[in-house]
């Protein structure tokens, strides 16, 4: 990389930042998020052509993970109330996605470019570990539930069924299961709309 490169990078990776995309304003609404971010439905076709996953799953589960907050993570912990220690875990971004996953996940799909606060990157991450989690422990791409556990869990984990100890994630992946049920719902009353040509989107989106 050349200096006059080198110099001119941190400004791009800085104005990139700056323009990051604001959570939608309803978020219980499916059709209403993709209405607000027309970008967003384009990454969830994207995942869904390129993956065969869903669009209601992982809108669902990632909504579980972040808010849809592109630079979320782990609330800090502290000791004797005030002195901070570091967080929970490294997972961070859309998906709240841990390092080392996401580490295997550009590994395995070569995509070096990939950034966990990019909501594009964060839909195909999803759609890779969807897959892979019905590759590796039979789960299907539209169970929500089970999905979630496993997204929780880690495949080993799943297998191991360390999900059946813990009643609280089991309520949390029965929260993320009826989401994608019901932005399933939601999505067939749109689904019509979103798909219109892009030239409607172009002077109308």
């Amino acid at each position: 990389m050349t200096p006059k490169a080198k110099a001119v990078l941190p400004l791009l990776l800085l104005s990139l930042g700056g323009c990051a995309t604001s959570p939608p304003k309803d978020p219980d609404n499916l059709c209403a998020i993709f209405k607000e971010h027309r970008g967003w439905y384009d990454a969830a076709v994207a995942t869904r052509d390129k993956w065969g996953v869903p669009v209601h799953v992982p809108l669902a589960m990632m909504y579980q993970e972040s808010s849809f907050k592109h630079d979320a993570a782990p609330p800090m912990e502290y000791v004797l109330g005030f002195i901070p220690i570091g967080r929970a875990s490294d997972a961070y971004g859309y998906a709240q996605a841990k390092t080392l996953t996401w580490d295997d996940y550009v590994r395995e799909t070569d995509n070096g470019w990939a950034s966990r606060s990019d909501f594009d990157d964060a839909m195909d991450f999803m759609g890779w570990f969807i897959t892979k989690t019905h590759k590796l422990n039979g789960v299907s791409k539209w169970d929500a539930r089970a999905q979630y556990l496993n997204y929780h869990e880690g495949w080993g984990g799943y297998r191991k069924g360390t999900h059946k100890g813990k009643p609280w994630l089991l309520k949390v992946a029965a929260k993320v299961d009826a989401r994608s049920k019901r932005y399933a719902a939601q999505y067939k009353g749109c689904k019509e709309d979103l798909d219109s040509s892009w030239l409607w989107r172009v002077f109308f989106g």
